[in-house]
């Protein structure tokens, strides 16, 4: 990583209780995600990768605190360039102001859009409710982040089912970047997506990355999709990463077994996105 992290966690435990172990009359709990440490910096690109239930998407929520860790620290720099802030100790209104400066998208956009509005009302409700534009403005900003995206205007009154698996992803990417984000995390944002809309998508991201200067954290268990996007790679396995390093290193030398497993399953994208 070259530079000042944007964003570092360091030793991130969380556990759940594990259905069917009982001690004392309680489920003994099971760490999903056991001393996990990683940064990102400005305009970098981490891959966390691993199959399903290796630990990936808890690391990516912990980290957002859509859940909260056991233990563990996650401190972020702000766009304005003051000291890092420790996330896990912010307060209801602090966070919800750092939030602007880190947003989310996930992997399935049909259940992450809300289906009673329509993609115009989903772009603009950052917005709305952070106080960066209100009324016009707001419609403006939201035609705005629409045609960042590859999207037409006009899609702005369509609702979800209305839209094919691609627009509605540049939808849910619109809406993270309407409020003016400096991270982003991507929860397989590819995965549910026939495999020449995920170039489209992934060369978005890239296009993207280069013009705003983001980061971003994308979560994935296809290698194939990450040797496109990444600067780095790091390999989790039950709850832990096994392997780190750039994107050169893991493809070429990878050190542990399981990542050399992941390799040797690698598909193949029909088209390259562009690097």
């Amino acid at each position: 990583m070259n530079g000042r992290p944007r964003i570092e966690a360091r030793n991130l435990v969380k556990r759940f209780a594990a259905p069917g172990l009982f001690r004392g009359g309680r489920a003994a709990p099971r760490a999903a995600i056991d001393g996990v440490s990683l940064a990102i910096a400005d305009g970098e690109t981490l891959a966390l990768v691993g199959e399903s239930g290796s630990g990936k998407t808890t690391t990516a929520r912990a980290i957002l605190r859509l859940l909260e860790p056991d233990e563990g620290s996650v401190r972020y720099r702000r766009a304005d360039g003051a000291e890092p802030v420790e996330v896990l100790r912010l307060g209801a209104g602090d966070l919800r102001r750092l939030r602007r400066e880190m947003q989310a998208v996930f992997q399935d956009p049909l259940a992450s859009l809300d289906p009673r509005r329509t993609a115009g009302a989903s772009v603009a409700e950052g917005p709305i409710v952070h106080g960066i534009a209100s009324g016009s403005a707001a419609r403006d900003l939201c035609a705005t982040m629409l045609r960042r995206v590859g999207l037409a205007p006009e899609l702005a009154r369509r609702f979800p089912h209305e839209l094919s698996g691609g627009e509605r992803q540049r939808v849910a990417i619109a809406r993270a970047l309407a409020v003016g984000p400096r991270l982003l995390v991507l929860d397989e944002p590819v995965s549910s997506l026939d495999a020449s809309v995920q170039v489209q998508i992934l060369n978005l991201l890239l296009d993207l990355q280069a013009e705003l200067g983001l980061s971003y954290l994308f979560v994935a268990h296809e290698l194939a999709v990450v040797r496109y996007v990444a600067d780095r790679v790091a390999v989790m396995q039950a709850g832990r990463i096994v392997e780190e390093g750039s994107v050169e290193e893991v493809f070429e030398a990878p050190a542990h077994e399981h990542t050399r497993a992941l390799l040797a399953a690698m598909p193949r994208l029909p088209v390259a996105p562009r690097r």
